[in-house]
C-alpha cells in the first residue's frame, strides 16, 4: 500500500527561469466514474498542476482502468499515484482493485511519499457478518496524504495531495490534517508549499482554521466561500474541498466550477504566483 506508481507524459520543455505564474486544479473525481467528462474538463482547464482524489485503478465499477493514467496520458502530464485504499468488492484475490490519490504535472515530479494516518475511522475494514458486496465498500488500507516536489524550472514547489476521513468526527479530520502541518515543517518557511485535497471538514474556523493559521498557511478562497459538492433539498451543499498556501507564492483568481457535473464535488482552480 506504500507502493507509489509514477508516469511520464508531459512534453519536455526547456526553460531557463520560473514562469511568473502556474495555474493548479484540486478534486475529487469520484473514482473517474464519468472519465470522459472529468478529462474534458481538465483540457479545457489547462493546469500546469492537477491534484486528484478518489481516483480508481483496476476497480471493476471504473472497467478495471488505470484512472490517473489515462488521465495524465490524455493531458501530456506527469503522474504520481498512491494508494489509499484497497477495495476488496472491486477486484479480486489475483488482480486487486484500488482508488486513492494522483498528483498530476507538467513539471517534473519527484520524492513522493506517502502519509499514511496513524488515526484512522477503521469504519471501512471488512466484518465478518457483512457480504463482500459493493454497497458496503470494504476495504483495506487508512486516509492519507501524497506529498510530491514540483521541479518548475529548478524551483522546488511541495505539494500535499490530501484526503482526510469522511466518517468518524472532526476531531479525527483535525488530527489528520495535525500530521500534515507537523511534516510540513521540515521545510523552510521561504519554501512554496501547496496544501490541497479533499478535507471533508470546513476549515473556515475553529480549531482547523487555528492549526492552519499557526504553521502559516493561507486559504487561497479566503471571503469566496462557496459550496463545493451539489446541494439537495435537504442542504445548500458543503464547502468541504481546498487549497491552502505557504512561503513564496500568492494566490490569485480563485473559482469552484459549479457547472461541471463530472462528479459529487466540484473542481477549484487557482492561479499562482511564485516569488
Amino acid at each position: 500500500m506504500q507502493e507509489i506508481e509514477s508516469g511520464n507524459f508531459a512534453v519536455p520543455r526547456l526553460l531557463f527561469f520560473p514562469p511568473d505564474s502556474i495555474r493548479v486544479v484540486n478534486w475529487n473525481i469520484d473514482r473517474g466514474l464519468k472519465l470522459s467528462a472529468v478529462i474534458e474538463f481538465l483540457a479545457g482547464a489547462k493546469a500546469d498542476i492537477i491534484l486528484l482524489q478518489e481516483a480508481d485503478l483496476n476497480a471493476r465499477r471504473t472497467h478495471h482502468m488505470n484512472v490517473a493514467k489515462e488521465i495524465a496520458h490524455a493531458l501530456e502530464m506527469n503522474y504520481v499515484f498512491g494508494r489509499e485504499f484497497q477495495e476488496l468488492t472491486q477486484g479480486s484475490k489475483t488482480s486487486p482493485a484500488y482508488h486513492g490519490q494522483a498528483t498530476l504535472s507538467r513539471w517534473p515530479l519527484s520524492n513522493s511519499r506517502i502519509i499514511r494516518f496513524h488515526k484512522q475511522s477503521h469504519f471501512w475494514r471488512p466484518h465478518w457478518f457483512l457480504p463482500e458486496i459493493a454497497p458496503f465498500q470494504e476495504r483495506l488500507g487508512g486516509r492519507m496524504a501524497l506529498v510530491s516536489a514540483v521541479n518548475i524550472a529548478g524551483k522546488t514547489t511541495v505539494v500535499y495531495n490530501l484526503h482526510l476521513e469522511s466518517r468518524g468526527d472532526d476531531n479525527l479530520r483535525c488530527s489528520q490534517l495535525d500530521e500534515v502541518l507537523d511534516d510540513a515543517r521540515r521545510y523552510n518557511s521561504n519554501t512554496p508549499i501547496l496544501l490541497m485535497g479533499d478535507f471533508n471538514l470546513d476549515v473556515s474556523d475553529g480549531p482547523a482554521a487555528a492549526a492552519l493559521g499557526r504553521a502559516e498557511f493561507q486559504d487561497a478562497f479566503a471571503n469566496q466561500h462557496v459550496p463545493t459538492t451539489p446541494g439537495s433539498l435537504m442542504e445548500h451543499g458543503r464547502i468541504i474541498d481546498w487549497i491552502f498556501t505557504r512561503g513564496s507564492v500568492r494566490p490569485c483568481q480563485p473559482q469552484v466550477h459549479r457547472s461541471v457535473s463530472a462528479s459529487d464535488h466540484y473542481p477549484q482552480s487557482v492561479k499562482l504566483t511564485i516569488g
